[in-house]
């Protein structure tokens, strides 16, 4: 059986996949094009973010029986185009939680105590430090928007540094909540009484553009907004409209809804932003269990 692996995986996925017999094939990111042409005779495919698996790619593959998602979100692979063929999808979902939820944290401390600011600053020989006046987590609240696995590990975090917990999520858990000293808000009550707003739901229908210019609107022009979800959750336009007049302080983002961010776009202009490369899973072990777990699923469904 032949796997083919479209992106950057683990060695020690690879391993788990030729251990388990299979072929390997690997081709880093091939656009759809080359992706028709690969895909002719393989029975399992694996990706991360990119490529996207699309229909054209799913009829092209006749002996395709699994494609892998070595990550947590599916929005690159046409599901109904799998699921019409009777091709399982698998992904890893807890894989990156914790370290998503640290680098959400890090945007945190990185906007409060505009860190990035002051490094930019001083590498152009400005000594900022009135510019850098910041302020304090603890005792502030935090709005943590999805309480899934990454939402929980926000959570987790933000109570052990003092920070008040509130929760927006269409499916309440109360007990699970209690863990971590947070209590369910609904969006707008969210939005209007936290410090610091952070985004931890899929990309779907129901959260597409979920924060957009009436949402900005509610919140403190104090609070911080942290994206370390999907691009497309937020309004871009109405949240450069509300970093550049001060309907908010400040903003985190690791995903957007164009990627690679183009280099002249708005919100490089800006210092009261950081942002990073959707890198939230990018840790050495967030890699490896994603991996490992995903090419663990691929074995089990070719092998049964």
């Amino acid at each position: 059986m032949k796997v083919l692996v479209a992106a950057p995986l683990h060695e020690k996925a690879i391993e788990v996949l030729k251990n388990a017999g299979f072929e390997v094939v690997y081709e880093e990111y091939p656009d759809e094009d080359r992706l028709v042409e690969l895909v002719k005779d393989v029975d399992a495919i694996i990706v991360r973010s990119k490529p996207k698996v699309t229909r054209k790619v799913i009829e092209a593959a006749p002996k395709l029986k699994v494609i892998g998602r070595a990550g947590v979100g599916l929005d690159n692979i046409d599901l109904k185009a799998a699921e019409e063929r009777g091709i399982k999808v698998v992904n890893s979902p807890g894989a990156s939680s914790r370290s998503v939820a640290e680098l959400a944290i890090g945007l945190i401390f990185a906007v409060a105590r505009k860190i990035a600011f002051a490094d930019r600053k001083m590498r152009e020989g400005v000594w900022a430090k009135k510019q850098c006046m910041g302020i304090e987590l603890e005792g502030k609240t935090i709005g943590v928007v999805g309480f899934g696995r990454i939402g929980y590990q926000v959570a987790k975090i933000a109570n052990a540094l003092g920070m008040k917990v509130l929760f927006y999520d269409p499916y309440p858990n109360e007990e699970r909540a209690k863990e971590v000293g947070g209590k369910f808000a609904d969006l707008e009550t969210l939005l209007k009484e936290s410090d610091v707003v952070t985004l931890h739901v899929p990309l779907v229908d129901a959260t597409y553009h979920l924060i957009n210019e009436e949402r900005l609107k509610l919140m403190k022009p104090t609070a911080i907004l942290i994206n370390a979800a999907r691009g497309a959750v937020v309004d871009t336009d109405a949240l450069v409209k509300a970093l550049q007049e001060g309907w908010i302080a400040g903003a985190g983002l690791d995903v957007f809804e164009e990627e690679p961010l183009p280099a002249d776009h708005p919100l490089t202009k800006l210092d009261n932003v950081v942002l990073t490369p959707h890198i939230g899973a990018s840790t050495v072990e967030a890699q490896m269990r994603a991996g490992v777990e995903v090419a663990e699923k691929i074995v089990e469904a070719l092998k049964g």
